[in-house]
């Protein structure tokens, strides 16, 4: 008998499963809308154009070298990355009280993140302090904060699935009746899998009620600049909690909006009360580090920080965002138009309403499955779709499958 014969077979995960279900497909008009990447109207990969400029720059800079980076990670990624969420401006950076941690991507910030926090957000060893997520959210939220020891994990309301829309008086509810000192995850922006946003208006709601009642703010920033077009609008809600001087964690990932999928360029960007909070904060940060990956990989950093440090590169990524983030606009419009067009029964303004790279279509279940096996259309169970996934030569296609899912089954 093998020492192991008794560990069970965990489930795959559900977005790569899908995936692999979709290479198996042998039908010839399938599409993918499940996984979360970028594709160009060719449904391919996008390789950024100043990506490519930049690796061509850090191939032929004989200065570097292949040392280990600090612990923290590369201080001039760690600075820029942090200046990117919260603006050239911010009081915060100006009083010297932000600091950074290079992460494996986002999910590595959370991490981070959340293992600090069980450790010392007021008070030690924190496994009983109550973790809220938005119902519906990121799958990995709920895992993250359970791998890092918190036991008391909760749902706050988030999506009002029969107006396809944002349920805030659910959410300000919740924020009212949570324990004071609970532990709030937030997508900055995009968020997923619903697409929805608070309005500015509502975000300022929700800042009066978690600073009225000292909940702790953990911004989740994985589209920053892909949402809007903007990297300044899709940035505003972090922007002015800080300015209403919340201490916050910021997760950031650089995955879509360089499209540095598989280096797992992170950072998680800390907001503290005073310099000395920050030293404090960033020492435990590196004990926490040091026992996870050590020190961080350099190549995509570099990618990022030449980047964002050079005036002139930093304004050719942006035009590259916006190519992305136009794309997926447009694909929303055509999509909206076209099922309208076809009569399909309901209301599709959430499509156009909804932000980002992913549309919560409304599907149930039922009409999930008959889009996959009926149509070789690959969705999440959901009824989340990847806009990327849309091209013009498969868009009809989809729209003609979403409108028989819904007339052909309830």
């Amino acid at each position: 008998m093998s020492i192991f014969g008794e560990v069970p077979q965990a489930p795959p995960v559900a977005v790569f499963k899908l995936s692999a279900d979709f290479r198996e497909d042998s039908h010839p008009q399938k599409v993918n809308l499940g996984v979360g990447a970028y594709r160009t109207d060719e449904c391919l990969p996008w390789v950024l154009p100043v990506v490519k400029k930049v690796e061509k720059l850090i191939v032929e800079d004989s200065s570097l070298n292949h040392e280990y980076l600090p612990i923290l990670g590369l201080p001039e990624f760690r600075s820029a990355s942090s200046k990117v969420a919260l603006g050239d401006d911010c009081a915060a950076i100006k009083d010297n009280r932000v600091g950074g941690v290079q992460a494996l991507g986002g999910t590595g910030a959370l991490r981070i993140g959340a293992e600090f926090l069980r450790r010392w957000y007021n008070g030690v060893n924190n496994t009983a302090t109550p973790v809220y997520v938005s119902a519906p959210t990121w799958e990995n939220h709920n895992s993250v904060f359970a791998d890092a020891g918190f036991k008391d994990i909760r749902p706050y309301h988030y999506w009002d699935a029969a107006n396809r829309g944002l349920d805030l008086a659910g959410l300000l509810d919740d924020l009212e009746k949570a324990p004071e000192h609970s532990i709030f995850v937030l997508h900055a922006c995009a968020h997923n899998p619903t697409g929805t946003d608070p309005t500015q208006e509502e975000w300022k709601k929700i800042a009066e009620i978690m600073k009225r009642r000292n909940l702790f703010v953990f911004f989740d920033s994985a589209y920053q600049g892909f949402a809007s077009g903007s990297l300044d609008k899709d940035a505003w809600a972090i922007r002015y909690f800080v300015s209403e001087g919340f201490e916050l964690f910021v997760a950031q990932s650089f995955s879509k909006n360089f499209g540095l999928y598989n280096e797992r360029v992170g950072n998680l960007t800390i907001v503290a009360q005073d310099g000395e909070n920050l030293t404090r904060i960033l020492s435990q940060m590196e004990k926490i580090v040091r026992t996870t990956w050590s020190n961080p990989p350099s190549q995509g950093a570099r990618i990022v920080s030449k980047t964002l440090n050079c005036p002139e590169l930093f304004a050719e990524w942006k035009g590259n965002v916006k190519t992305m983030a136009d794309r997926v606009l447009l694909m929303r419009d055509q999509l909206k138009a076209k099922l309208q067009a076809l009569n399909t029964p309901g209301t599709w303004e959430h499509i156009t309403q909804q932000i980002g790279m992913f549309s919560f279509t409304g599907l149930n279940p039922k009409q999930v499955e008959f889009m996959i096996k009926e149509r070789h259309v690959f969705l999440m169970a959901s009824g989340r779709i990847n806009m990327c996934g849309l091209t013009s030569s498969n868009i009809d296609y989809v729209a003609q499958s979403i409108h028989d899912a819904v007339t052909k089954v309830q």
